[in-house]
């Protein structure tokens, strides 16, 4: 959803928002459900997954997330500081977000100051000496996660050029004609920047490598930061989206001074009082209504785990409300009794102390964020101290 359309619905007479507030400690699930006839959870997945491999807790490796929420501005991650001074960095998995962390460490700094990056982050990405980033996949080309814009970023970024393996791709043409169109135009790509390279006098090179899973991260001689990782070679069992990686048995050692972990993202659990499959990490539902518990109702990576793009949420979240919408007109939710919505959460956060912070405070935040990126030449300047942002909104 555009700032647009966000700010249009929340100034709608029927909208309430309550920033500052942890559900699950200032206010339970069930006082919600007191509150409203139906509540729907749609907290995305925040929690990382883990490689379980030895050497992942090492100095120089990172999640996706936490590198992400660096140069983006989230206050948690304000402290990350990551060590920029190596050449080559390695990236696992080839999804949306690996390759958007790729970009951001090999694009030129002059394309970065028009975003709205931090200036922190500006800083050290303008003096990384980061050359060459290798995105590594445990599958192969036809199973690449990305999609067709983020990989056109890659491959028309200025001064940088792709640096593939023709040997990943033996066999690829042959079955070219027969793919999906989506996945077609994906796999053209990918093979034209295998055959093109791009400009020999770039200083900087990225490229895709597939067959490989992550054994273990390697320490140097002191035994105190990653200066390498091992990668277990693979091969592909069976065809398609569904084949399967299996290990040769053989292993590569790659060496590098920066691993980012990306290989997926998990929800976590928000209320006792709601169901949770740990090993899912989902919120347990049939077609968005939770299990077992009548009125309450999820959407998104906490429904169905994080996979898809804006799109695919998008259309998940309006399933959901078609659910919703059925459960009200068949009588599941119950609308003869009456509910005091946001009037009884309001109260009740009051009673606790708990000082929110309405959408037209909000709006103080991100006039500031504005005002400060216009001194700069940028969209926005992200505030990075949450009491900073609270003594603005409630200025």
């Amino acid at each position: 959803m555009s700032l647009t359309v966000f700010t249009q619905t929340a100034q709608h007479e029927r909208f309430s928002f309550h920033g500052n507030v942890n559900v699950g400690k200032d206010v339970t699930i069930d006082e919600l459900r007191q509150a409203y006839h139906a509540v729907v959870l749609s907290y995305g997945a925040e929690g990382n997954r883990s490689m379980g491999i030895p050497g992942e807790d090492l100095p120089g490796v990172f999640s996706a997330k936490d590198f992400v929420g660096w140069y983006n501005g989230l206050p948690c991650n304000k402290e990350l500081h990551p060590d920029l001074s190596c050449e080559t960095a390695v990236i696992l998995g080839q999804g949306n977000v690996a390759l958007d962390v790729a970009r951001i460490l090999l694009a030129p700094v002059e394309m970065l100051k028009e975003t709205d990056i931090t200036q922190n982050s500006l800083e050290a990405l303008a003096n990384s000496k980061v050359r060459r980033v290798l995105i590594v996949g445990r599958r192969g080309p036809l199973q690449i996660a990305c999609t067709i814009k983020e990989l056109r970023e890659m491959v028309n970024l200025p001064k940088v050029r792709a640096d593939m393996l023709p040997a990943d791709f033996k066999g690829i043409a042959e079955v070219l004609k027969d793919l999906p169109r989506p996945r077609k135009r994906l796999t053209e790509l990918m093979m034209k920047a295998v055959k093109e390279g791009g400009d020999d006098k770039a200083e900087k090179c990225w490229g895709l490598r597939f067959f490989r899973s992550p054994v273990e991260v390697l320490a140097g001689a002191d035994g105190k930061r990653a200066t390498g990782i091992r990668l277990a070679l693979n091969k592909l069992e069976g065809s398609g989206e569904s084949a399967r990686a299996e290990v040769t048995g053989q292993t590569e050692d790659v060496d590098c001074g920066l691993i980012i972990s990306s290989i997926g993202y998990k929800s976590i659990p928000i209320d006792p009082a709601v169901p949770f499959d740990p090993r899912r990490a989902i919120v347990p539902n049939e077609m968005g209504r939770v299990q077992d518990t009548a009125g309450l109702y999820c959407s998104g990576w906490v429904k169905r785990g994080p996979t898809g793009v804006i799109a695919t949420t998008m259309n998940d979240s309006f399933d959901t409300a078609r659910v919703l919408i059925q459960d009200m007109e068949d009588g599941k939710l119950d609308l003869s009794v009456n509910k005091p919505g946001a009037k009884a959460i309001t109260a009740l956060l009051q009673t606790r102390g708990v000082r929110t912070v309405l959408f037209s405070q909000w709006e103080k935040i991100n006039a500031e964020e504005e005002k400060r990126g216009r001194s700069l030449g940028k969209p926005r300047e992200k505030l990075l101290d949450v009491d900073e942002m609270l003594k603005i909104a409630w200025s």
